[in-house]
């Protein structure tokens, strides 16, 4: 159902975007918005717990972020294909969005890094179930005219949790004197909300596939995807080959001098951008075009990482966060909103698992590649090779921009 305003002669191009944006993506939005609080209170301070208080090092580090992503990420094809046979997206999501609650008191109690690798995996089985579901929603429940700026209102809502939740880290590591399980314990508030809200303010839309089912997985329904959803999902393996964990953009700030109470706000200030942008980034690519907008947002990814290679003080730390978040926000919703433009209707759920499968098994080999670039050749090698490997998947997509510049 879609949000009900009159229209009127002289109303903004904004607003008209606005009202035809269903209530099921907005509802989405602040799921996401109420389930990154939860998130971020814990992830913007998980990497001073590992190696301040459990002994670890960036290697370790690095190991657990790739372990728990990349193994996660296969269950976000298989719920992807299930959404697609079943003809039912919510339920997945709700059991996805549940788990990545309740296994957060593991957090709280981990005594090892061991520890918190089982809490950062359950943690993330969680997302692998809910992603591929969530975005074939967002899908189902929009018109293409609108599809972009869709999905940047949902990006927009959940960056704006991803900022209030290191804020509340932030005054809380202030408030406990550096309580880490007090963040822990506490993060459980949002993300109770969160699963509630999905219960019962979604309204899954009609499925047109849920007669006549058949096997998602099928040589002939992959090949039905197109060749051009397969660029684009090859585009975002490479992107992501040298896209590492944000543990080590903490790391490095705290390297160029910023104080350990103030390493969450590098988050929120990251996130800030990212929520301003995206949603009006969102509306201008249904206008203009998404192709031109998704590659300036890879480009200026790779300039960032180039200056996070080469900062030296505090003050350049914080703006290269800022900017880091507007190429979120060029980026991330745009990748969506072409996917969801490439593939059959019946088919959005294993095309979308198939997508967040290739981004997160290449962080596996992203973050052991940072951690090790970073072990032995310094934080510099980290971030160069990052950016060369947003450099390639910019040229595949140019090589490729035939088959996007209409959608």
């Amino acid at each position: 159902m879609y949000i009900d305003v009159a229209e009127t002669g002289n109303m903004q191009v904004q607003d008209k975007f606005v009202q035809k944006i269903p209530r099921t993506v907005w509802v989405l939005g602040f799921v996401s918005l109420l389930t990154d609080i939860s998130s971020e209170m814990i992830n913007s301070v998980l990497p001073l717990f590992l190696v301040s208080v459990l002994g670890a090092n960036i290697w370790t580090v690095g190991i657990i972020e790739g372990i728990a992503e990349a193994t996660a990420s296969i269950l976000k094809v298989f719920s992807g294909v299930l959404s697609d046979y079943l003809g039912h997206r919510k339920g997945l999501a709700v059991f996805g969005y549940g788990l990545s609650t309740f296994v957060k008191p593991l957090f709280a109690v981990a005594t090892s890094p061991t520890g918190v690798l089982i809490a950062r995996f359950g943690d993330r089985i969680g997302k692998g179930i809910r992603v591929a579901p969530r975005d074939a929603l967002v899908a189902d429940s929009t018109n293409a005219e609108v599809r972009g700026a869709a999905y940047g209102l949902r990006q927009s809502l959940d960056t704006i949790g991803a900022f209030l939740g290191p804020l509340a880290a932030f005054a809380l590591m202030t408030a406990s004197e550096n309580n880490f399980r007090l963040i822990f314990w506490l993060a459980l508030i949002p993300g109770f909300f969160a699963v509630a809200l999905l219960t019962v303010g979604v309204r899954e839309p009609t499925s047109e596939t849920q007669e006549n089912r058949s096997n998602p997985l099928q040589w002939e329904a992959l090949r039905s995807l197109g060749q051009g959803y397969w660029v684009l999902v090859a585009v975002a393996l490479l992107f992501n080959l040298g896209n590492s964990s944000n543990a080590f953009l903490l790391l490095r700030a705290e390297q160029t001098g910023i104080s350990a109470s103030l390493i969450p706000l590098t988050l929120m200030v990251m996130n800030i951008a990212y929520s301003f942008s995206a949603y009006p980034i969102g509306i201008l690519s249904d206008r203009v075009g998404k192709f031109g907008l998704l590659v300036g947002g890879f480009l200026l990814y790779a300039l960032v990482y180039l200056g996070f290679a080469f900062v030296q003080t505090p003050w350049q730390t914080w703006g290269l966060f800022g900017l880091y978040g507007l190429h979120l926000g060029m980026s991330k919703g745009l990748l969506l909103a072409l996917v969801a433009n490439s593939i059959p209707t019946n088919l959005r759920g294993t095309a979308f698992g198939f997508f967040n499968l290739a981004v997160g098994l290449a962080l596996l080999p992203a973050s052991l590649l940072a951690g090790g670039l970073w072990q032995t050749l310094g934080a510099e090698a980290t971030f160069i090779t990052g950016s060369l490997f947003a450099i390639a998947a910019v040229l595949l997509l140019v090589i490729n921009r035939k088959k996007y510049l209409q959608i």
